[in-house]
């Protein structure tokens, strides 16, 4: 969705690696924001993010940088109200509902949607997505398997900041001292992870969450509010009582923290993968 950083281009790179051609799109897809969220704040960057591509890619450019308009993607129109909404669009039903869908309910309709238009339209071999995004990952491959869609789906590590900060277009909004806080987001995920892997056998997940919630509990609350925290299945999404070495599990948070600028709260999301 634009406002680029090294977290996209490492995907770039790999699929430069990978393909004799590779075609970055650039859009902020409305369909994926409710009414109240931030469409309209949300980072527009595409001169520096050209800018950006072009410097860091100089001996294998890419081939092509594909930037719609909302009425090409859109030619029935686009109404952030779902239920004056015109024309077709994807639900991927069973991992769309949990985690983030929970509050936002469309989101996972508008990404399964807009990606769907852009298979269709470009016809690439690979895409490219990071960890970052979990449930996405989960989304876009369930729609990839069941629309027939010959397109593999690839998932690279999340990429992060010094701090372990996963790197995000939504940093942009923070102040040095909001990602500070934010650094504890990584911090507590990666307690968790420690505590599983000393286990060496079938945990409870409760066990696994006390001690990512012992990191969180360290924060302010003015600072750092928890939306969720939760250890699913790694395929099919389910919320898990045990997880089972082999089987593994996806250990995601949501959490808001104070804006820059004042106005509210960013919305950070993040993620680690248990074997």
């Amino acid at each position: 969705m634009g406002a680029l950083h090294e977290g996209h281009c490492s995907l770039v790179k790999q699929s430069i690696m990978e393909n004799d051609h590779t075609v970055v799109s650039i859009f902020v897809n409305p369909s994926q924001f409710a009414p109240h969220e931030d469409l309209q704040s949300y980072p527009k960057t595409l001169l520096k993010d050209m800018e950006l591509l072009a410097a860091r890619f100089p001996n294998k450019p890419v081939d092509a940088v594909f930037v719609p308009t909302v009425s090409e993607m859109y030619p029935s129109g686009i109404t952030l109200d779902v239920g004056n909404q015109r024309g077709a669009f994807v639900l991927v039903l069973g991992c769309s509902e949990q985690l983030e869908g929970v509050t936002r309910p469309q989101f996972f309709r508008g990404v399964a949607t807009v990606v769907s238009k852009l298979l269709n339209i470009v016809t690439p071999d690979k895409i490219y997505f990071g960890q970052k995004d979990a449930q996405q990952c989960v989304v876009i491959k369930n729609m990839v398997k069941d629309l027939l869609i010959d397109t593999e789906v690839r998932v690279l590590p999340t990429t992060r900041e010094e701090s372990g900060l996963a790197m995000s277009s939504r940093n942009q909004y923070l102040s040095p001292e909001s990602k500070q806080h934010s650094a504890a987001i990584y911090r507590g995920l990666n307690a968790g992870e420690i505590f599983y892997y000393s286990q060496n056998g079938p945990t409870k997940s409760t066990d696994i969450l006390d001690k990512v919630r012992s990191i969180y509990n360290q924060e302010e609350k003015s600072r750092f509010e928890l939306e969720y925290l939760s250890l699913n299945h790694p395929e099919t999404l389910d919320k898990l009582d045990i997880v089972t070495p082999g089987e593994g599990a996806i250990m995601s948070t949501a959490v808001k923290v104070p804006r820059a600028d004042g106005s509210g709260q960013a919305r950070l999301i993040d993620n680690v993968v248990l074997k």
